[in-house]
């Protein structure tokens, strides 16, 4: 099975994840805006099980549609590098960036659009 990394910029905060991924897509929303600093978020989702190294300092919020999301990122650099849904231990959305893989496939999906 295959296994990738991505990482925040200095490297304290890790995620290995396994197999393929379940899907990439690109978030327009304005939380993520705010969030990435930039006019979306590209994040890829992977199935159970991760595996995290690091420290990560968590930001937890609710989305548009009630669901709460809890974002991890580092205390050191500011990378965000990952979030899960509270209440769904099955998969984790990884922000794509963190691979550091120019290779990585393109994002099938595009949501919030229209902002």
């Amino acid at each position: 099975m295959t296994c990738k990394t991505a990482s925040c910029c200095c490297g304290q905060l890790r995620i290995e994840v396994q197999g393929d991924s379940l899907g990439a897509g690109v978030c327009h929303c304005l939380a993520c805006q705010q969030r990435t600093g930039s006019v979306f978020a590209t994040l890829a989702a992977y199935a159970a099980p991760f595996a995290v190294t690091g420290t990560a300092t968590e930001y937890v919020r609710t989305g548009d549609h009630g669901a709460t999301f809890r974002f991890r990122f580092c205390p050191v650099c500011g990378s965000t590098v990952f979030h899960t849904e509270q209440g769904n231990d099955e998969c984790v959305m990884v922000a794509v960036g963190a691979f550091a893989d120019p290779d990585f496939p393109a994002p099938q999906d595009s949501i919030y659009e229209c902002r």
